[in-house]
């Protein structure tokens, strides 16, 4: 009996690919959700739409980045990862141009937006599900294009100073990283920039344009090298969960960003109790997430080619900007792909 479930599932798994099978929970029997969306490699063919939360849910009619434009390139193909919503493609292509305008290299590197219909991943992110996140390297761009392997082999860059705790390091950081960062804040439908609380304190310390954009500017576990741009849930988008507004204000001197420069935050897990059994953590399943997701799995698929983005206008397209321009812009200060990577941190933690 047990070969032949194996066989069912199988099966069904390969009619998920494919774009038929009609009962997702024939896939889903004792599947993790995060296997069942990892497995599909392109998108359904429907309207777009973020379904659920940010850190529960999937996409529909997802678009992907075009692995190379003139002010980005999309990086570690191999994940698959460079999906979202219409919107988020639509943002980022609009901030890569601002960001060479800025001075940063030529461009932008992209890392992980979303898996084709979204869902949990296997491994690397608690959110990123709905199609309205999507990670940005601090590593410009550089003037000539990366071949498929320079682009899952280049190491990030810290922007910390390994020999101090929650310290940037002065020798990487610069004035244009941190017009970066501001400007993927300054977009009207950017909900939050998740940054090391290392980085927001440098902000506060000093930043002089706009300090009400800095309450957007929200300190996370881990991003060093790199920050995560996340969008408001589109206008009409009735199955997309809003989160928590950020504050109006620079938000520097709160407890919250102080309670990051203490103890606790780093603290390493209280030991087991040996008298204890271990309590197996709980997958997410299918039936975890919203009802809509059933059907966004057991839809037909769109092609690559047409599903990825092509530049025309969307029903929420980003607004034109300005740069933000505080001094006379500076370059960039070092080589990034010459810096010595990630400081020992603990691993990201779920989003709240």
């Amino acid at each position: 009996m047990k070969s032949i479930s194996k066989m069912v599932l199988g099966l069904a798994a390969t009619a998920l690919l494919c774009g038929s099978i009609t009962d997702p929970s024939m896939a889903q029997d004792g599947t993790p959700a995060k296997q069942l969306f990892g497995a599909v490699k392109l998108p359904n063919a429907a309207s777009p739409a973020p379904l659920g939360f940010y850190a529960k849910g999937c996409m529909s009619g997802a678009v992907a980045l075009p692995t190379d434009g003139p002010t980005w390139q999309a990086m570690r193909l191999s994940r698959n990862r460079r999906w979202g919503n219409p919107a988020m493609i639509d943002l980022l292509e609009q901030f890569s141009r601002d960001a060479a305008s800025l001075g940063w290299g030529t461009g932008i590197l992209v890392g992980d937006i979303s898996q084709p219909r979204g869902g949990p991943m296997i491994n690397g992110h608690a959110s990123h599900q709905i199609g309205l996140d999507a990670d940005v390297w601090f590593t410009p761009k550089p003037a000539q294009p990366m071949s498929v392997q320079q682009r899952e082999d280049l190491p990030f860059t810290s922007m910390l100073d390994k020999s101090k705790f929650l310290t940037v390091d002065s020798r990487k950081w610069t004035n244009t990283h941190a017009r970066l960062v501001m400007q993927a804040a300054s977009y009207p439908q950017v909900q939050r920039v998740f940054v090391n609380p290392a980085i927001k304190k440098k902000l506060c310390q000093t930043w002089t344009g706009d300090r009400s954009l800095l309450g957007k500017v929200r300190p996370v576990y881990g991003h060093d090298e790199h920050f995560h741009i996340r969008m408001n849930c589109p206008p009409g988008a009735t199955g997309c969960e809003r989160q928590a507004a950020t504050p109006v204000t620079d938000d520097c001197d709160s407890k919250a960003l102080a309670w990051w420069f203490t103890k606790e935050p780093w603290a390493p897990p209280k030991p087991a109790d040996p008298d204890k059994k271990p309590v197996k953590p709980r997958q997410v399943m299918l039936s975890d997430l919203p009802k809509a997701c059933s059907a966004v799995l057991a839809g037909a698929s769109r092609s690559e080619a047409d599903a990825t983005f092509g530049g025309q206008p969307v029903a929420y397209s980003s607004q034109p900007s300005v740069p933000q321009a505080v001094d006379q812009m500076d370059a960039i200060s070092s080589n990034p792909a010459n810096v010595p990577a990630d400081i020992p941190l603990p691993r990201e933690r779920p989003f709240r």
